[in-house]
């Protein structure tokens, strides 16, 4: 089982990056997949979550309107589309992958995204 994070990097604060999450070794079309992010010292944070079947996002409230989650389901990935970056935003970047009703779930080791002012 694998969740493989790219697309991380270092932009100035306004900016866009786009995250890509690669899955393989487990179900991903019935799998709900997220992102968070983990600051040091700090809880990690949901940025933004998406159904199994692509009908359903959620998003925390500090990244609404500027970031958004999509997958393709054949191709086994989830992406995160972030514009309008602020340096607040700057953590590691991880992909989560759970199937619903079931006990079995996944990290990425995950990407590290920098903003800077």
């Amino acid at each position: 089982v694998r969740l493989v994070e790219s697309g991380g990097g270092l932009v100035q604060s306004g900016g866009s990056l786009t995250l890509s999450c690669a899955a393989s070794g487990f179900d991903f079309s019935r799998s709900d997949m997220t992102w968070y992010r983990q600051v040091p010292g700090k809880a990690r944070e949901l940025v933004a979550s998406i159904t199994s079947r692509g009908d359903r996002t959620n998003y925390a409230d500090s990244v609404k309107g500027r970031f958004t989650i999509s997958r393709n389901n054949p191709k086994l990935t989830v992406d995160l589309k972030m514009n309008n970056l602020k340096p607040e935003d700057t953590a590691v970047y991880l992909c989560y992958g759970a199937i619903p009703g079931s006990t079995s779930y996944y990290w990425g080791q995950g990407t590290q995204v920098t903003v800077s002012s």
